[in-house]
């Protein structure tokens, strides 16, 4: 048995090292196949290794929950297209929240079944440390379970995008996080009081429901990355209620990266990182869709060919519409149809471009758009002013000039894509209506930019057949 548990150690050690790698391959492009492997493998020694524990005397339940999860994690997996990845992400982070619920609420009772009649002072304090494991395990379950649920149905469209203005909204977090405190105090000095647990549940569940739905549209990517994070640390919490020391490990790296990966895009977004995990604390906004910018100039296809092959250099910035319209492939094909033509073309990305981090990158590596024409915001928003045309495909909040200009704006202060700077912008959408953070754009009407309306993919064909 010290054989197999000593072997078992070993392959826990392996599969968090796999998982470090995954990580390290999945920050850059070139690499983020050979980590996803990493991972892959990782993943399968971590599961063996737990199946083949001395301690597991269930390994049947085992094996039939992995295959119920496996075939309807292979279904969906089929099924979602790349522009639901935000959202199957976000539904993903709610199952990790429930099973740290489940978790909690099974080891507490475990423990409550199995306690000594008299207390050393030892068994005391670690009797305490694995209460506070339990409910801090439990909290931030609750919090991940329904937060994601939210964020789950505003990226589906199930419900509104906009963020809930509760009167007081900032007090009544303020207020259920304070009575956390209370009940945990509570429920370790008591020993394990049942009714802290459910009500602290109760308040974490309402919690996260409001905490998400307080926050944004325009600040949704930061919050699918911040919930990869809450996920994280309930598997942490998870892992130390079960003594598993690479769900301990695992937890920790999955929360520590979405921690930093929302802490980057808030700082690209100008945004205060406390201000959005806090359900949007400390921003006071006044949408205004009544201010007259005037009339907006349209233009056609084949207008639009005439004015690329007039042109020398240009920019196409992508936004989650052309990941809708799939239109990724014949813009890439359009692209080459420019470069043929000895024409400078580029792609500018947005840290937010689509619902989720990266994902516009992963929608145009998909199309077999080079990595080397892909540029970031920073690396690009100065060359604007030299360029001779921008194609704006399916963005809108991103290239917003009211980030700049306006105040009062939702996304005030949120580094953009300068693109009206550019001498000639042309802009594809369905129609005049607003973006994801639900404001008006005043790109629409500026003198040097014109509107292509129409299906994006549709658009960009005939364009392409022109050229």
């Amino acid at each position: 048995m010290e054989f197999s548990q000593g072997l078992i150690s070993a392959a826990y050690i392996v599969a968090a090292l796999l998982f470090i790698f995954s990580l390290a391959g999945l920050s850059k492009q070139e690499t983020a196949e050979t980590g996803n492997w990493y991972g892959i493998t990782g993943m399968a020694i971590a599961l063996i290794a737990t199946i083949a524990d001395p301690r597991v005397d269930n390994v049947l339940v085992i094996v039939i929950a992995m295959s119920v999860g496996a075939f309807i994690g292979l279904h969906l997996a089929k099924k979602v297209e790349m522009t639901q990845m935000p959202e199957l992400v976000a539904i993903l982070h709610s199952f990790v929240g429930l099973a740290a619920v489940l978790v909690g609420f099974n080891s507490y009772f475990e423990m409550e079944h199995s306690l000594p009649l008299t207390f050393t002072e030892t068994q005391q304090m670690a009797t305490n440390i694995h209460l506070v494991e339990v409910f801090l395990g439990v909290f931030i379950g609750s919090i991940t379970f329904t937060g994601s649920i939210v964020a789950f149905a505003k990226l589906r469209g199930v419900i509104n995008s906009s963020a809930l203005m509760l009167p007081h909204r900032h007090k009544l977090n303020l207020a259920a996080g304070i009575v956390a405190v209370i009940l945990l105090i509570n429920f370790v000095q008591s020993g394990g009081s049942d009714s802290a647990l459910y009500l602290m549940t109760l308040i974490a569940l309402v919690f996260g429901w409001h905490l998400v739905a307080s926050i944004g549209g325009a600040d949704m990517p930061v919050v699918v990355s911040m919930l990869n994070s809450y996920s994280g640390w309930a598997a942490a919490a998870a892992g130390f209620m079960l003594n598993n020391d690479l769900l301990i490990v695992t937890g920790a790296l999955v929360g520590s990266s979405g921690a930093i990966l929302s802490y980057i895009m808030c700082k690209a977004m100008n945004r205060s990182f406390i201000s959005v995990i806090a359900g949007g604390f400390g921003t006071d906004v006044v949408v205004n869709n009544d201010t007259d910018y005037g009339d907006h100039i349209e233009i056609n296809a084949d207008a639009v060919a005439d004015m690329l092959c007039a042109a020398k250099t240009v920019i196409i910035t992508p936004g989650y519409g052309m990941a809708v319209a799939q239109a990724q492939y014949p813009v890439y094909e359009m692209s080459q149809a420019l470069k043929d033509k000895g024409i400078d073309v580029r792609f500018a990305i947005h840290p937010v471009a689509g619902r989720l981090p990266g994902h516009m990158n992963v929608l145009l590596a998909e199309a077999r758009v080079p990595y080397d024409i892909v540029l970031g915001m920073d690396e690009i928003n100065d060359d604007f002013p030299k360029t001779d045309v921008v194609l704006v495909i399916g963005a809108n909040d991103t290239v917003n000039p009211a980030a700049a200009e306006d105040p009062t704006s939702p996304i005030a202060g949120m580094p953009v894509l300068e693109v009206w700077n550019a001498k000639q912008v042309i802009v594809f959408k369905r129609s005049m209506n607003t973006g994801y953070a639900g404001v008006q754009n005043p790109l629409f009407f500026k003198d040097n930019t014109q509107m292509l309306f129409g299906d994006a993919k549709d658009s960009v064909e005939q364009i392409f057949k022109a050229l």
